[in-house]
This record gives structure tokens, C-alpha cells and sequence, in this order.
């Protein structure tokens, strides 16, 4: 199994003693929260007492209660059961929250107020909360109340008709991309308003919306189809305006090759594939002929390459400076060298699985790595402690509100 060592714990975390309560669910606002967990905030997740966040039923099964979809988005936190429709799990929520910096949800659009959990509601209890709602759409909008799906908006956006080859329908990409780009732009707009708090005092209310992410994640493609006034060419692994620049099949495997300018694509004939004479044909000579002539060298190239072994012209290319790299496959990259040199994978202990991998936080601070601080976390393994701690909540008044529906403790969770 692949393994990392020991991470040092001495880090200064940027977000200690910030402490957020993350409502949320499936991909996008836990991937926030797990942003602000992994930057050390006190990150409670609270879930529902019998079913958890849907994603621990996506996905492969790790022990009892958390599956690979859920411990992808839900490193670092804490876990509470509370039945939120009850009037008992909104007031705990009342009860918790002048303890906590940040709240973050999805619910749909005036969800959380029918729960008595919307901004104003919330915000007459602590001033200066940093409340991040992510929906689908705009919430002021003829579409607020539509559930937003990540497949559903890649659709809308206009993010699979940019996707795949020129020949073939439209294609999703192959994770959630709108999901995930929501979850980082809500996690920068909720570290924006801690720094903002900090300075003047006061909090303030984020939305998110799935299809304005969505929007955003086209990029220069975007802009591309406005100045066209029509949809941009499809070049699957190719690129729009570099040629050679894509994945190529050689001899024994597919690689990556971007030859960048035009003195890299000299040394790519000359001294990779050993064809001088396709630089000193005039219609190939720059990027801006070879683009316009691609129907023509690409074919070329493409023939020439797969006569060579992978291997070698990996060795040519770095030599020659020509960006370059094997098309692994995730496996394959995941187990890798390159990955357990990084130490982005660590093997941590599990109740039930004896052990899980769990990826670890991109970022490094003053040269480290942050760690991961706990494992994802087991269906409401938190519960006891968290309102223990900071409700003061006795052992009576737990087993109370275990036997009423409203919470479920650790060793009733089903993940001991």
C-alpha cells in the first residue's frame, strides 16, 4: 500500500482558532470546508443522524460508514449527527453558533430559512458570521429555487460542448469540475471576508452559484466563442493554436509533447525525430504556418512518432529542453515515485478498514506540506465531544436527544 512518512506536526496553521460549521453536503461546500480544514479552522460537519452526507453511500465502501467520494472532500473535520428539521437541532445549532466563525451550506434556495438557519436568522445571533451558501443559481434569479448538478450545469455552461474531439458528441469531464471549482472559489471568498473581518470588524453573506462557476471554469475559450460568435473548434488532446502540442501514441505507450516556440520544434526535428526537413519546409518553419497547416503535419508527426520507443523520446526531449511525460494511468500515478516523494498520499489508521488512504492537503507553507490533521471523519464520531465541549452538554441530555431522533452518538452510529 502506498505510504508517506510521518509529516512533522510543528505548522503554524494559517486558520487556527477559527472554527466553521459546514451544513453542507455532497461536493461543493464540503470541498470548502475541507479547504479551510486543511488551513487549520475547527471544521464541524454536521450531518444527518441516519443517512450522513449522501456521499457516504457513493462510491467504494471504507468500513462502515464513509466511502471513497466522502473521504475525498471531508479530510480534517469533525463529525455531529442533528436532525436539523427538528426544533431541538436548530436550537443546538442556535446554541453552537456564537462559538463559530463561519457557516457554510447548500441547501436550495430558502431551504435553510424554512429551518430557521438563513443568513438574517443566523446573523441575529452573531453579528459578525461569515455565511457561504452555494446553490445552483443565481438566488435572485428566475432559477433560484433549481437544484444545481454538477453533469446538469456542465451541460449549460457550455463546458461539454469545449470538450472532446471535433468529431464526437459533447463530453462531461471526467470529475466533477464544476463542483470542484465552486468549492475552491467559495473557500477563497470565505478566507476574503475572515481577512475583511479582521480589519473592520464585520461579517458577511457569500453566494455561490454552480453555473456562475461553470461559466468561469470556460475561460479563454469563453472569450474565444465571444469575439467568434460562434462555438470555438473541438481539438480533444490537441491545442487550438500550438502545433505539435497534444498526447501522441509512440511505438510502446501514449505521451504527453508541447513544443512550445520555434526553437524547441527545430530541435524536436533535428534531434528527436530526426527529420530536419520538416523545420526547413517553409510551410512548417513557425508555430503560426504549422497552425495553419496542421491537417497536414500532424499526420506526419504523428506517423513518425510512433516509430520510436516512448522511452527514448522522453530521453531526447528532456535533453532538448521539450516539455514532455508519460500518460500514466491514475494507478499507476498515484503508487509512483513522483507521488510518495510529494507525500501526497498518506495511510491512516481506520476503526473499521484497519487503515485508508487519504489524499493530502496541495498545499506547502514555508517549505512543509501541510499535514492532514485527522482522517475523514466516521458518521457522527464527534458528536459526543463536540457538545460536551463547548455546550456543556451531559451524558443524560445526550441519551435524551439519542432516544428522540434528534442526534446519534458514537458508539450508536454504526461506525465503532
Amino acid at each position: 500500500m502506498q505510504t508517506t512518512t510521518e509529516p512533522s506536526q510543528d505548522v503554524d496553521f494559517p486558520l487556527e482558532g477559527v472554527r466553521v460549521l459546514d451544513l453542507s453536503r455532497v461536493f461543493a461546500g464540503p470541498l470548502c470546508g475541507q479547504v479551510l480544514a486543511d488551513f487549520g479552522a475547527d471544521v464541524v460537519k454536521v450531518e444527518h443522524p441516519g443517512r450522513g452526507d449522501d456521499t457516504r453511500d457513493w462510491g467504494m465502501r471504507i468500513g462502515k460508514t464513509e466511502t471513497t467520494y466522502f473521504n475525498s472532500m471531508n479530510r480534517n473535520k469533525r463529525s455531529i449527527t442533528l436532525d436539523l428539521q427538528s426544533k431541538e437541532g436548530a436550537q443546538i445549532v442556535y446554541d453552537l453558533l456564537p462559538q463559530f466563525d463561519v457557516v457554510i451550506h447548500n441547501f436550495k434556495t430558502g431551504g435553510a430559512e424554512k429551518l430557521g438557519l438563513g443568513y438574517e436568522q443566523l446573523k441575529a445571533i452573531k453579528p459578525d458570521l461569515i455565511y457561504c451558501a452555494v446553490s445552483g443559481y443565481n438566488t435572485s434569479g428566475p432559477e433560484a429555487k433549481r437544484p444545481g448538478y454538477d453533469l446538469v450545469i456542465q451541460g449549460e455552461a457550455g463546458l461539454m460542448a469545449l470538450n472532446g474531439e471535433a468529431n464526437t458528441p459533447p463530453l462531461k469531464f471526467g470529475v466533477a469540475v464544476v463542483d470542484l471549482m465552486t468549492g475552491m472559489y467559495a473557500a477563497q471568498a470565505v478566507l476574503a471576508a475572515l481577512f475583511r473581518r479582521e480589519r473592520k470588524g464585520k461579517g458577511q453573506l457569500i453566494e455561490m452559484a454552480l453555473y456562475d462557476c461553470g461559466v468561469m471554469v470556460t475561460g479563454y475559450y469563453g472569450l474565444d466563442a465571444m469575439l467568434l460568435g460562434h462555438d470555438p473548434a473541438r481539438y480533444g488532446n490537441a491545442h487550438p493554436s500550438i502545433v505539435p502540442y497534444g498526447m501522441f501514441e509512440s511505438a510502446d505507450g501514449p505521451l504527453i509533447i508541447a513544443v512550445g516556440n520555434n526553437s524547441q520544434f527545430d530541435k524536436f526535428c533535428r534531434q528527436v525525430i530526426e527529420r530536419p526537413d520538416i523545420v526547413e519546409d517553409p510551410r512548417y518553419a513557425t508555430n503560426v504556418e504549422r497552425a495553419k497547416n496542421r491537417e497536414t503535419l500532424t499526420p506526419l508527426i504523428t506517423g513518425l512518432i510512433r516509430s520510436f520507443g516512448r522511452d527514448l523520446l522522453l530521453e531526447r526531449m528532456t535533453a532538448c529542453g521539450i516539455p514532455c511525460g508519460k500518460v500514466a494511468g491514475l494507478h499507476e500515478a498515484l503508487t509512483s515515485e513522483r507521488t510518495r516523494q510529494g507525500g501526497l498520499l498518506r495511510e491512516m489508521p481506520h476503526p473499521v478498514a484497519g487503515s485508508t488512504h487519504v489524499f493530502a492537503p496541495p498545499y506547502r507553507l514555508d517549505g512543509q506540506r501541510l499535514p492532514i490533521r485527522n482522517a475523514p471523519p466516521t458518521l457522527g464520531e464527534g458528536t459526543r465531544a463536540v457538545l460536551q465541549n463547548l455546550l456543556e452538554m451531559s451524558d443524560e441530555q445526550l441519551q435524551d436527544l439519542q432516544a428522540r431522533g434528534v442526534l446519534t452518538l458514537p458508539e450508536t452510529a454504526g461506525n465503532a
